[in-house]
């Protein structure tokens, strides 16, 4: 199935607009009208999904995004849904000259290596590198336990290597924190207290503030900058990064997946969750066979 995503400057008119034009798109909620959808829109992720909808041969689901909502996620991991996303290889159709989508589109990358390095030994495989990228948007997803192929991850990147390196290749070759072997395949990074120090201090941040709340003790107020240098000379600072990054994607997984319910509809949402098992169960029966 084709996953679309539009981000739109405004949802409201945007829905109205695809409800005269597709209102079979939508599950009852089209009842309700446009400022209600919207409504329901800025729940969760703030991404509103219809799914199992026929085109032209195919079967697509698309989401809507505002505009704003996403150049949030994609600056501060707010939800890491959206952004989760756009940290793979994805194909862009039309984009409009939005100065700060773009930079928040680089950023987003550039965050996502930045928690890889955190996460990784100090010598590893651009594989490696794209494999922790890759999950980022998977920690902490309770649909990776039930509905979701476990080898999802492998899956995306093992066939797409090519790709990450189009999509990262500039990034590992500006970061000073890295050493890039291209034609080797391998990195090497700075995995010194002060090294990993000035790696937290650039995470987005939702993450700074996940990882300041699992670091720090409830009731006392310390400064984020603080509990960070704490983290860089502790020996399980990636777990502790890991467990930030998964904190994120729990909450807003949970939200989001409850809320498909409402704008698939009950009968979409049976079908949806059938082929995701259905999926999860190929892959478990082909890797173990």
């Amino acid at each position: 199935m084709l996953d679309f995503v539009f981000a739109v400057d405004d949802s409201v008119t945007w829905h109205m607009m695809n409800l005269r034009k597709n209102r079979s798109h939508y599950s009852f909620l089209k009842v309700f009208g446009p400022k209600q959808i919207s409504s329901i829109q800025s729940y969760g992720a703030g991404i509103y999904y219809n799914t199992l909808v026929p085109c032209n041969g195919r079967i697509i689901k698309y989401g809507v995004i505002s505009t704003d909502t996403l150049i949030d996620d994609l600056l501060h991991w707010k939800t890491l849904y959206v952004a989760g996303r756009l940290q793979k290889p994805v194909k862009i159709l039309t984009q409009n000259e939005n100065s700060k989508l773009q930079a928040a589109l680089v950023s987003n990358l550039k965050s996502a290596v930045t928690a890889a390095f955190l996460m990784l030994p100090e010598s590893f495989s651009e594989e490696d590198l794209y494999m922790q990228i890759a999950g980022l948007s998977y920690s902490g997803d309770f649909r990776m336990v039930i509905g979701e192929d476990r080898w999802k991850v492998q899956n995306i990147v093992k066939p797409n290597v090519p790709h990450f390196q189009k999509l990262y290749s500039n990034i590992l070759r500006d970061s000073p924190q890295v050493v890039y072997k291209h034609h080797l395949g391998r990195l090497e990074i700075d995995k010194s207290p002060e090294g990993q120090f000035t790696q937290l201090m650039t995470l987005p941040r939702t993450l700074q503030q996940k990882i300041t709340s699992l670091v720090g003790p409830p009731g006392k107020n310390r400064d984020v900058e603080e509990i960070l240098l704490q983290v860089a000379h502790d020996p399980e600072c990636g777990l502790v990064v890991h467990q930030g990054i998964s904190g994120i994607v729990r909450s807003s997984s949970i939200v989001q997946s409850a809320k498909t319910i409402l704008t698939a509809g009950a009968k979409k949402s049976i079908t949806y969750s059938m082929r995701k098992l259905y999926k999860m169960t190929k892959g478990w029966l082909r890797k173990t066979s």
